[in-house]
């Protein structure tokens, strides 16, 4: 398993003005490298807790962890069954939707961060999903989000991970992420939040490179740039394996 360490090994951190308590965080890796034996990841996010004055009275801290793949539009649709057919009906258009979500809490969700924050921040996996566009005769709009989710939840592709986050002395916190093995290129936004009373008073953000290598660059790099010599290279494959197959077992009815 390709394990991503996210570890305090170098200091980074919010403008000392921009907050009381700010994130300290460092990357001891920051890329996924996808390769043929490639089963998943397990991406392990430590760091702490910067304070200019002693811990404030109060509320405990509470800590937020988010990994967010790419964003795509999507075309979302419903299907009903007419004359024992299943068919298409009504279609929801998804402005952008992450190809993966996870949270990671110190504890229940709607504890730690209030609905006002979470609208701002855009944290929850509801949240994550920007804009669904559906006509005015389309009932039921909200439907469409939820199938996306309910159906990148069965896939492992969003998930919200409550109190899996360790917090130590209100000063150092740690978890970790698991992700699959079908992960889409590009670059993942991590993002962590201190809460206090369910509001935020600090936010760090970093990115994680996940990308294919080896020959599985190679193959995906020519299937978008030469599609032409690409398709003429899997007929080729499909032809020699077949024949090798064919003349694999005339050989062994032979003996």
């Amino acid at each position: 398993m390709v394990r991503s360490l996210i570890t305090a090994l170098c200091l980074f951190c919010l403008p000392a003005a921009a907050a009381e308590e700010q994130v300290v965080l460092g990357l001891s890796q920051d890329r996924v490298a996808i390769t043929a034996t490639f089963d998943g990841s397990e991406i392990l996010i430590f760091g702490a807790i910067k304070r200019e004055a002693p811990i404030p009275e109060g509320p405990p801290l509470e800590v937020i962890v988010t990994v967010a793949g790419p964003s795509e539009p999507l075309t979302v649709r419903r299907k009903e069954r007419k004359l024992g057919i299943w068919v298409n009906t009504d279609s929801v258009e998804v402005d952008l939707a992450p190809s993966f979500y996870a949270v990671a809490t110190s504890g229940p969700f709607k504890e730690i961060l209030t609905n006002t924050e979470d609208l701002r921040y855009r944290v929850s996996i509801e949240r994550a999903i920007r804009s669904v566009g559906a006509a005015m005769h389309i009932e039921a709009a909200q439907d469409f989000a939820d199938a996306v989710i309910r159906i990148r939840e069965s896939e492992s592709l969003y998930s919200i991970r409550e109190n899996t986050v360790a917090v130590d002395e209100q000063t150092l916190f740690r978890t970790s992420i698991d992700m699959p093995a079908d992960l889409t290129e590009g670059d993942y936004a991590a993002r962590i939040f201190l809460t206090r009373g369910g509001n935020v008073v600090s936010q760090y953000e970093t990115t994680i490179d996940v990308r294919k290598v080896g020959l599985e660059r190679f193959l995906y790099n020519m299937s978008r740039e030469q599609p032409v010599w690409y398709g003429l290279m899997s007929l080729v494959i499909a032809i020699a394996a077949g024949w090798g197959a064919s003349t694999a077992f005339r050989l062994l009815r032979e003996k």
